[in-house]
């Protein structure tokens, strides 16, 4: 791993008339070893790349390990989390490219350092649009705004007006602007005009091809420590809105359900089901955390399972990379549809869409009494995943530019 120094930093590829799409530069709040999805998705993305024969250099904060490296990628770590040591960094990077360079943002406005409010480097980023090709990936575009008067309220619409602010450059950076969900088109209308942002879903960053032996005996095993007959399983994060809904969906499902075991897959797994056994002591037993796993074990424990369960209080949507990893595995799901699911998931009939938590609860007992209903929404989850949300897609999306470089920088 190079370090990044004021005095010695690694010149950035140029990218000439002959060579339009070879050299790619990523920006990104995280990156792996850092957990997260988005370092996750970045890390795919680079990967995928570089295997298509482009040259790809990742940009990212500091971390007190090493990288793991990528063949094609090359990781290059900031003295500071984008502030003004990076941006001076940066700036001497970037002279003497040309209009045809490719930088890629992966954008969500708290990764950036500065509590969510890195102003200096998003306007920074606003000042290179016209002689850098900017893609802008938005996976996140502000705060949500607070709903009350209280100094509380009063702190998050503060962070909700810069967040704002910060988009707005951002988005004006861009010669090209892709969002993870069609949602942030709404979002982001009122800061950019007319200009127009693509739907680019998030693919799923683990891997969609098991040793179906070694699924098999994790399976026995796994039913067997809790003598049921049913593995449903959650992959997560365990946090926030989805542990809330997790509280209402599981012990509700294992009352209803004697004869299987929830399997709860992801970091902080093993926190929830601590605090679960404790609040329900009769139905914990049959609760099964598997700790922090590498990819390709989570795919495989992923595959153990006859069915998984995704809450989400916002909807099912494609920024969500844990209901992508069932996606490609061909897994039945049950999830719930909000306001931010996109009509893909209903038109599709490849999930089994509920209204409410409760409802999500009582969708499973049925689910797991028809094994064709099973079956096809499993076949139909891999299809979707195929035809709209791979990383070949992705990859294909990005790569799309090309055609439109010969325009010029953007004005802004």
């Amino acid at each position: 791993m190079p370090s990044i120094f004021p005095s010695i930093q690694p010149a950035l590829p140029s990218c000439s008339p002959e060579r339009p799409v070879l050299s790619w530069i990523i920006f990104t709040g995280e990156y792996p070893p850092q957990p997260g999805g988005v370092g996750d998705y970045t890390r795919l993305v680079a990967r995928t790349l570089a295997a298509a024969g482009n040259e790809v250099q990742v940009w990212a904060p500091p971390i007190s390990g090493r990288d793991e490296g990528d063949a094609g990628v090359a990781v290059h770590r900031l003295a500071d989390h984008f502030g003004l040591r990076s941006l001076l960094v940066l700036s001497r990077a970037l002279k003497g490219l040309t209009p045809k360079a490719r930088i890629l943002v992966q954008y969500v406005p708290q990764a950036f350092g500065w509590k969510g409010m890195n102003l200096p480097f998003c306007f920074w980023l606003w000042m290179q649009r016209r002689r850098c090709f900017i893609i802008v990936m938005f996976h996140e575009v502000a705060t949500p705004w607070g709903d009350g008067f209280g100094l509380r309220e009063m702190r998050r619409n503060v962070l909700a007006a810069i967040t704002r602010v910060m988009a707005f450059f951002v988005a004006h950076s861009a010669r090209r602007i892709f969002g993870s969900i069609p949602a942030w088109k709404k979002m982001l209308r009122p800061l950019i005009g007319k200009r127009t942002v693509e739907w680019l879903p998030v693919p799923s960053n683990i891997p969609n091809e098991v040793d179906l032996i070694r699924v098999a005996k994790l399976r026995r095993e796994l039913l067997n420590a809790r003598s049921v007959q049913f593995l449903v399983g959650h992959f997560g994060t365990f946090g926030g809105h989805i542990a809330d809904g997790l509280r209402i969906v599981l012990p509700r499902i294992l009352a209803q359900q004697p004869a299987i075991a929830i399997l709860l897959i992801g970091r902080g797994c093993e926190a929830f089901a601590q605090a679960f056994r404790a609040r329900w002591p009769e139905l914990g037993d049959r609760l099964i955390a598997t700790g922090l796993l590498p990819a390709e074990a989570v795919s495989e424990h992923l595959s153990a399972c006859d069915l998984l369960v995704q809450p989400y209080a916002d909807g099912v949507s494609s920024r969500r990379t844990s209901v992508m990893a069932g996606l490609a595995l061909g897994k039945p799901i049950v999830t719930t549809n909000g306001f931010l699911s996109e009509a893909v998931w209903k038109e599709s009939g490849a999930v089994c869409l509920a209204n409410s938590f409760e409802e999500m609860a009582d969708q499973v007992g049925p689910l797991l009494a028809n094994s064709a209903e099973r079956a096809r929404l499993g076949t139909a989850a891999a299809a979707l995943y195929r035809e709209r949300f791979h990383i070949d897609r992705t990859v294909a999306a990005l790569r799309s530019n090309v055609a439109s470089a010969a325009a010029g920088p953007s004005a802004g």
